[in-house]
């Protein structure tokens, strides 16, 4: 790895290598969360907990640039990272694609 003296370097470029630096950082993590997000698909039966919160359940219905959309049992829709989504074990999908049972815990 090339090492970069910022001893030497102007205000300028100082101010230049790190926009450079916040950028890739920006890239990376949302390289990581696409990643994240391509294990669940729209459909899948997933939880997940918020802050202060009981584990809610629901079902992925679309994809955002950093988060999935998650309609709950109780109808509400969150946008969650899909880093605190679990996919939700013994999840049964009945005859039409867009529409699932959800058990009773």
């Amino acid at each position: 790895m090339a090492k970069i003296n910022i001893d030497i370097l102007t205000e300028t470029e100082l101010i230049e290598l790190n926009q450079r630096i916040v950028q890739k950082l920006r890239f990376l993590r949302e390289a990581r969360a696409h990643q994240k997000m391509m294990e669940f698909s729209v459909g899948d039966q997933v939880s997940f907990q918020p802050e202060g919160s009981e584990t809610l359940i629901g079902i992925i219905t679309r994809y955002n640039k950093k988060t999935v959309t998650v309609i709950t049992e109780q109808g509400h829709r969150w946008n969650v990272s899909p880093g605190l989504l679990r996919r939700v074990k013994n999840a049964r999908k009945i005859n039409s694609a867009n529409v699932f049972n959800f058990q009773k815990s």
